[in-house]
């Protein structure tokens, strides 16, 4: 059988559910709302645990990197897994697993007890998203509910995130950085309750071959790609970041080479084929690309310009996350009249508009006009999501629906890496060569404060009032400026996911037409 027509066959058996499969959705959003909290909360953490672990500055990255980089590599490998052997067991063994994991790493007596407890969240959490997305694939056959239950499971990405900042504001105002860890116990042990009695399993009943070659070239193809890109953003192009990114390119092949000689493959490489999946990863990695982006200037412009407090910073982009929210949920009914390559180019728009008015945001109405552009990014991005997610599904047989659903979580992972090494790279190579120190700042200091606004902003602290006030403002001026060029690069990047949209994507009207 050939893919089209599994997919043909998957849409004309499908029944709508009733009570208990949304009842069944709800449980699925408690990973889902976690792990996107998670993603935000741990830099605010991040003083606590360097005062009270005291880490190299090398220790302090991987405290960060390394949770992203084993997802990453893993993603593919545990959505095929979960194809082969269950994705509710996958769920509930990610769950059992993060859980243990994360009450390791609250207690984390040193630093590197603390990176190995992460890396172990990163094994656990690639088990966790796949599953979830590919769990909705088996459970919503109906076309309409499967586009509505993607809509919420967007919302609750756009919804963890909006909530990181807050409620990690909230856990460190009032207990110690362990709580930020400590916090995923509660999420998921009704998910371990909940999910056997209301969740049905699923899996591939024609599973691809799991063999430890293809395992390992996934790894060695996601792992340099992304390590490189970290690399780029921290320390800027070097040798080592163009010897990384060869080499995951250099896996790469092999890995899609292996794959394509293979009669069962462990992951079908057919599904690249189809212009509307290619299409709707490529508008899902560039749509993140630009949120992650615009979060990474607007919260050091909210904290470190405005003087708004961590929490206060992130209340202040609850209308943007709701917007998102609002309009993935809108957008339903839209998209089973409205073509997708009509629908997701509009929706776009709206965030090309938000950050051509990023530039604008200076003086007395800056901090209304960022979180007017910021819900304007959320409408376009919330639409935008929900309907390539939708598209990314529909585009892959249920059979095969961890794989898809791993796929299009790494355009996730990517998407969130490079909106800060790309856009957040950038901006701050804008700011360090647009910044002029006024007289009296030399020496260490000088160079503290031409590496990032957060230094200006730490050595003004430590100066005369009148210094220190030239020194802010400086700082200020190199940064809006350095985000003006930000912004019209993010604008270029959705007008590009815009006309992918437009030329590839199909879907509503064309949906049956194309299966």
């Amino acid at each position: 059988m050939t893919l089209t027509e599994e997919i043909t066959l998957a849409d004309a058996q499908g029944k709508r559910v009733g009570w208990r499969g949304w009842t069944a959705l709800v449980v699925l959003m408690l990973p889902v709302l976690l792990v996107s909290v998670d993603n935000t909360v741990l830099s605010f953490a991040l003083p606590d645990i360097s005062l009270s672990l005291n880490p190299s500055s090398a220790q302090q990255l991987w405290i960060i990197d390394a949770y992203p980089l084993v997802l990453a590599g893993l993603l593919v490998t545990m959505g095929t897994l979960g194809d082969r052997f269950g994705r509710r067991r996958m769920l509930l063994i990610g769950a059992t697993g993060f859980a243990a994991v994360s009450v390791l790493a609250a207690f984390a007596p040193s630093a590197a007890w603390l990176i190995a407890a992460r890396a172990g969240m990163g094994v656990f959490g690639a088990m966790l998203m796949p599953s979830t997305l590919s769990l909705l694939r088996s459970i919503f056959t109906d076309r309409d509910q499967r586009r509505l239950a993607i809509a919420v499971w967007a919302s609750m990405f756009s919804a963890g995130a909006a909530l990181g900042p807050i409620v990690g504001g909230f856990l460190l105002e009032h207990f110690a950085w362990g709580s930020v860890f400590l916090m995923s116990v509660p999420v998921l042990v009704p998910l371990l309750v909940l999910a056997p009695l209301l969740v049905p399993e699923s899996r591939d009943p024609h599973p691809g071959r799991i063999g430890p070659v293809s395992i390992a070239l996934s790894m060695l193809t996601m792992v340099p790609v992304v390590y490189a890109i970290k690399e780029v953003a921290v320390h800027g192009f070097g040798p080592l970041p163009v010897i990384l990114a060869a080499t995951g390119i250099l896996f790469g092949i092999l890995f899609v080479r292996r794959q394509l000689a293979a009669k069962q493959p462990m992951l079908d490489m057919r599904l690249f084929s189809r212009g509307t999946f290619s299409g709707a990863l490529l508008v899902n990695l560039l749509s993140v690309i630009a949120l992650v982006g615009f979060l990474y200037f607007v919260a050091q412009h909210l904290q470190l310009i405005v003087g708004l407090s961590p929490m206060n910073a992130g209340l202040a982009l609850v209308p943007g996350m709701l917007a998102m929210i609002i309009s993935g949920l809108l957008v339903v009914p839209v998209a089973r009249r409205v073509s997708a390559r009509i629908v997701v180019p509009v929706a776009l728009a709206f965030s090309v508009v938000a950050y051509l008015l990023v530039p604008l945001a200076v003086g007395d109405g800056a901090l209304a006009l960022l979180i007017g552009a910021f819900t304007l990014l959320g409408i376009g991005i919330g639409a935008a999501e929900t309907v390539s997610n939708d598209l990314i599904l529909a585009s892959a047989p249920p059979a095969k629906a961890g794989a898809a659903s791993a796929v299009s979580e790494t355009a996730y992972e990517l998407g969130a890496v490079l909106g800060t090494a790309v856009l957040g790279g950038i901006l701050t190579a804008a700011y360090r060569t647009g910044i002029v120190l006024p007289a009296g700042v030399a020496g260490d200091a000088a160079d503290a404060a031409r590496e990032t606004l957060a230094g200006a902003v730490t050595v003004a602290d430590t100066l005369d009032p009148a210094t220190a006030e030239a020194l802010r403002t400086a700082a200020a001026h190199a940064f809006d400026a350095g985000v003006g060029i930000t912004a019209v690069i993010g604008a270029v990047l959705v007008g590009i996911a815009a006309v992918i949209a437009a030329t590839t994507l199909k879907g509503s009207r064309t949906a049956h037409a194309e299966h």
